[in-house]
């Protein structure tokens, strides 16, 4: 089941001069570095490129302090429009590590296990094949199988979109866990997530639909091992209830079960609302 989630405890840490975060509360934007800006800017990305109105990859990035020359987990890869990214900008100072869901928690059926550790073998040489960098650059682990010399090394890992899952299928507390071995003493976790409504009932945000309170995923982040660095406002859509049925999963770009009457009034909401929060491990 779910954790129940305590009581927040907000946690102010300093913040490098050299990047304006957008603290609790605050509307500073971070700085993009040119070689973050070339690689949002590569023509590799065309295909991508419609939906940074809506996934504002810079502005993420940045805020989430990821440097090129940084070893960063991109958590649960879902395909190219991120790893893509990542690995342009990564790819020739840094290293880009595909991390993926320990298969034996119990969450995936035989099928499921298999396929997850054919997508990490596979990783590396599909980040060169996206990137056109070579695929030495990259590579990939499940978390049920860390290497001890890779415990403390990540400077950054990401995960986007993707604690709702780990939630309704009641593995977030292992997978996190997994994650915080991962990181250096001062590393962190950027989490991108479709917020519900402050007031929204548990029966909605219990991962299901796609959409989790940021005051929940703040509270279980700060219960295993994370102190709260900031929020941005980034990916932030006023235009969506976030209310639907059907779940986030009823907007742009899945559009899932939505009538051609329906659809001009979908995309002229845009894709989700988004929480874009900073977490540090706490030692």
């Amino acid at each position: 089941m779910r954790r129940a989630i305590l009581p927040i405890l907000a946690l102010s840490l300093a913040i490098p001069a050299s990047l304006a975060l957008a603290a609790p509360g605050g509307k500073q934007a971070a700085q993009i570095n040119p070689e973050l800006a070339a690689a949002v800017a590569s023509p590799l990305r065309d295909k991508d490129r419609p939906r940074d109105q809506y996934r504002k990859p810079a502005e993420t990035l940045a805020f989430f302090q990821v440097a090129p020359d940084m070893k960063v987990g991109e958590y649960a890869p879902g395909g190219e429009w991120y790893s893509r990214l990542l690995g342009l900008y990564l790819g020739p100072k840094g290293k880009l590590v595909g991390l993926y869901f320990d298969p034996t928690s119990g969450a995936f059926s035989e099928a499921s296990q298999k396929g997850i550790r054919e997508g990490a073998a596979k990783y590396p040489a599909e980040i060169a094949n996206w990137s056109g960098i070579p695929a030495e650059r990259f590579s990939a682990l499940t978390l049920d199988a860390v290497p001890a010399g890779e415990k403390g090394t990540f400077d950054r890992i990401l995960i986007m979109r993707m604690m709702h899952n780990l939630l309704r299928w009641d593995i977030a507390d292992r997978e996190v866990k997994a994650m915080r071995d991962l990181l250096r003493p001062d590393g962190m976790i950027g989490i991108e997530q479709h917020r519900a409504k402050a007031d929204a009932p548990f029966s909605y945000t219990d991962g299901s639909k796609g959409y989790l309170r940021e005051k929940d995923v703040i509270a279980f982040m700060e219960m295993n091992g994370f102190s709260f660095v900031g929020r941005s406002a980034a990916n932030a859509n006023p235009r969506d209830p976030a209310n639907w049925p059907n779940g986030v999963w009823t907007l742009p770009p899945n559009l899932r079960d939505a009538t051609e009457a329906d659809k001009p009034r979908l995309q002229a909401i845009g894709e989700s609302d988004r929480m874009t929060l900073l977490f540090r491990k706490r030692v």
